[in-house]
């Protein structure tokens, strides 16, 4: 769908991360793990990019989670940064077919801004009574609060910034039980580190579910 939505809040969740949650327009429903183009106009230049939702459902509102590094943010990721409740934004999607879909047990591995994905899929997991592991790579992390909260909740959640510790987290989060849903979530050259730590610990990287950011 197409809709206008209205920012509900926005707040700083790590270094150069924001969260922004929205206003669900009428009839938007989408599951965690898939993702939305936001669009808007920035001093008379069109701008979209997509972003993946980091909430664990839709409900009155969803949430997607931003990235901007200060050297590099184009005007479009400066908008985004600048949004304040009461904002409004163009939405298409929801898109993607690597999201949750109940399954008994997530694994979840994120690359940088993949955290987004991984924490709402895992407290949607959580929530559903099923197990969650999340293993992130990164040496700024984000969404430290509710990583933290999941692993209260009993899920298993490794955050290292150190690449080499990636294929031993990868291995350790693996039990091959039946049910058990790999997802994939970073950049091209995180998802490639992820899937290869998969296949050198016996997993099946065809089986994951990947959303590469490209």
């Amino acid at each position: 769908m197409d809709a206008i939505v209205t920012v509900a809040a926005a707040r700083d969740i790590g270094p150069g991360t924001v969260a922004i949650e929205f206003e669900t327009p009428d009839g938007f429903e989408a599951e965690p793990g898939q993702f939305v183009k936001l669009s808007a106009e920035v001093d008379g230049e069109s701008y979209a990019r997509f972003y993946t939702l980091s909430s664990p459902g839709v409900g009155d509102t969803f949430e997607v989670t931003v990235g901007i590094d200060p050297e590099e943010a184009g005007p479009f990721s400066q908008h985004l940064d600048s949004l304040a409740a009461g904002d409004d934004v163009e939405i298409s999607g929801p898109f993607g077919q690597s999201y949750y879909d109940g399954e008994s047990r997530v694994v979840v591995f994120a690359g940088g801004p993949g955290v987004g994905p991984a924490v709402g899929i895992a407290e949607a997991a959580v929530a559903d009574g099923n197990e969650a592991a999340v293993v992130y790579l990164d040496d700024a992390p984000a969404h430290e609060e509710r990583l933290s909260a999941l692993r209260d909740d009993g899920a298993s959640v490794v955050v290292t910034g150190d690449e080499s510790d990636l294929a031993d987290a990868v291995a350790d989060a693996l039990t091959g039980d039946e049910g058990e849903q790999l997802f994939v979530y970073g950049f091209a050259d995180f998802v490639s580190r992820a899937t290869d730590a998969v296949e050198a610990a016996g997993g099946d990287a065809d089986a994951a579910k990947v959303e590469n950011f490209g």
